[in-house]
């Protein structure tokens, strides 16, 4: 895991060509599920449809991303947002989910579940084992809250997640 990402041009392609969404949504769990749908639509737009294993591997991180927006990053009355990217590529996808909350995750972060009967926990965990990258930094837009980012490359195989470690 790296705390700097480069720009999404680092493959080589022109930055014309990338393909890009983002979106506000209000930051409840309606409005998390609106993204990841809206997360999944887009893709299939991109040539990746519904039940591939990048839609499904990227609609989970978004899923996850957007659950802790909604979660831990919620004030009352203001939005998270929600950014897509498809690197000209074809070969990257990074997420990024911005809320209004200030303060970071802990430097430990994200660690192995310690239970793994637990509801809770793993969301974190499971995106840095899928992500080839994952960090947070404070949003640069102006205003407090956290960017939380995470690419995944689509270069080989996508990763699965079989189980949670015991």
């Amino acid at each position: 895991m790296t705390t700097e990402i480069p720009p999404i041009e680092h493959t080589g392609q022109s930055a014309a060509h990338t393909q890009e969404f983002s979106m506000c949504f209000t930051s409840t769990p309606r409005g998390a599920r609106l993204a990841r749908r809206l997360a999944s639509h887009r893709l299939d737009v991109w040539g990746f449809p519904y039940e591939s294993e990048v839609n499904e591997t990227v609609t989970l991180v978004v899923a996850e991303l957007t659950a802790n927006a909604v979660t831990h990053g919620r004030v009352p009355g203001r939005d998270f947002r929600l950014s897509l990217t498809l690197a000209a590529a074809r070969d990257l996808v990074r997420i990024e989910v911005t809320d209004t909350r200030d303060g970071g995750l802990s430097p430990t972060w994200p660690c192995a579940p310690q239970d793994a009967e637990a509801e809770g926990g793993r969301g974190l965990w499971l995106v840095s084992r899928l992500a080839s990258r994952l960090s947070v930094e404070p949003r640069t837009e102006g205003g407090p809250g956290k960017t939380v980012r995470a690419e995944l490359v689509l270069c080989g195989e996508v990763p699965v997640i079989d189980k949670v470690p015991e």
